[in-house]
């Protein structure tokens, strides 16, 4: 039976991960094994539609989604008590039994209730009252470690009601134990790359993160590279719902593991070029033990030193990509943070942050000739500060964070030769036009 789902994602992302969704729909073997089709791009995120065997699927292979959510009923509605009945008339006993546990979250966009707590606990009575009424018996409640999460989500007239097949959020890929400072979540990264065109096919250049931190893009930029299943390593709610198709699920699985030793061993005999920097040793430790967690062949490619003085790792010019650290020093990311009582004021804040701007920039147009570079930033004046006109802007959101990922184009040889008579930048070997 067809079944409706919704994959979440981060704000910004909804082409992208409607991009990614028609390619694993695409991929080989699927049309047979877990056909879907992908249907609107949503604030939020994208709707589509398959057999149960086609959410194994997203959840498998989807970096970019949040969770995959299967919609169960929806409705209008006009008070808390037409939520309660919709949730009352649903068959929760053909997804699980009373003696799994239960966890209900409500998202709303411009809905006029008031308290979206209270809406949780009508939803939860309406399943406990249900199951009860049909079986005796009602699941208990666990907010931190449930087994069955049910999602209800409000718009200005309708309630959706949804049931989670993924568990936990499929940005826990399960390789990341070593993390620094505000880490950036997996499918966030994943999705920037991808808005960098590092792409399934597009992965031949050189890719390079010189403030690497605990080696997110890098992970993540190698498992795309590789055509890694990003979810291989870890397990997913609809595993233990009831009516499991394990047979498509090991299938599944299978097809992803005989896709992955294929890629080591191509990577084996021909290395990847991609390589980190950071000016942190222990970021760099940190950065090695998630590369191996993840399983990745080899190595990591990785050097202790400032981006300031940043050199490229290969002799091509390729991709670099980009999340540096804002709201702290930028210039001292190596050093133990002040206490609140010692640290400097918002206006050695923002030299600081020049002065490091004006450094980096002067390296990327010294150093990085003929590279494109993507920098991910919560500090929207950033082009300002390096003194570079970007070739493209794409707002994003870092959970509440507005952000912006810039595109920067060094143009190699700095277009010497026109006499001075236009051009993007003469000062260098390689310069995008400066703001």
């Amino acid at each position: 039976m067809s079944q409706a789902f919704f994959a979440p994602c981060p704000r910004g992302l909804e082409s992208a991960l409607a991009e990614e969704l028609r390619e694993i729909a695409a991929r080989p073997g699927m049309a047979t094994l877990a056909p879907f089709q992908v249907h609107r791009e949503m604030p939020g995120g994208v709707t589509f539609s398959g057999e149960m065997v086609a959410a194994y699927a997203v959840n498998l292979h989807s970096r970019i989604a949040s969770r995959v959510l299967m919609r169960v009923a929806a409705r209008g509605y006009r008070r808390e008590d037409d939520i309660y009945d919709l949730a009352r008339g649903q068959r929760w006993e053909q997804w699980f039994s009373p003696d799994e546990t239960l966890r209900v979250d409500v998202t709303a966009h411009r809905s006029p209730l008031q308290s979206l707590n209270f809406i949780g606990l009508r939803v939860k009575d309406g399943v406990c009252d249900a199951m009860r009424e049909r079986l005796g018996a009602r699941p208990s409640v666990d907010t931190v470690s449930p087994d069955v999460r049910i999602y209800a989500h409000l718009t200005e007239h309708d309630v959706t009601l949804y049931l989670d097949t993924s568990g936990e959020p499929l940005f826990k890929r399960g390789w990341r134990m070593e993390k620094g400072e505000a880490p950036l979540k997996e499918n966030l990264a994943a999705g920037i790359l991808r808005l960098a065109g590092w792409v399934p096919g597009q992965t031949e250049q050189p890719f390079y993160d010189p403030m690497c931190g605990s080696g997110t893009f890098l992970v993540e930029a190698t498992q795309v590279a590789l055509g890694l299943a990003p979810g291989a390593g870890r397990s997913f709610a609809f595993e233990w719902l009831k009516g499991v198709d394990t047979r498509g699920w090991q299938a599944l699985k299978a097809a992803a593991q005989a896709d992955a030793d294929a890629a080591r061993k191509r990577a084996a005999a021909d290395p990847l070029e991609i390589a980190g920097s950071d000016i942190s040793t222990d970021l760099l430790s940190m950065t090695e033990a998630n590369w191996q967690r993840a399983g990745l062949p080899g190595e990591p490619r990785l050097k202790q030193v400032d981006a300031r003085f940043a050199q490229p790792p290969f002799a091509a010019p390729g991709m670099l990509l980009m999340n540096p650290p804002y709201g702290e020093r930028i210039a001292v990311r190596g050093e133990r943070r002040r206490p609140l009582d010692e640290a400097p004021d918002d206006g050695v804040e923002d030299e600081a942050a020049n002065q490091f701007a004006s450094a980096f920039a002067t390296t990327l147009k010294q150093n990085f000739a003929g590279w494109q570079v993507w920098i991910f930033t919560g500090d929207l004046g950033l082009p300002r500060r390096l003194r570079l006109k970007e070739s493209r802007r794409t707002p994003l959101y870092n959970g509440n964070i507005e952000c912006r990922l810039f595109r920067f184009d060094m143009v190699r040889g700095g277009n010497r030769g026109n006499g001075g008579n236009g051009g993007s930048a003469g000062n260098g070997d390689g310069a995008a036009a400066p703001a």
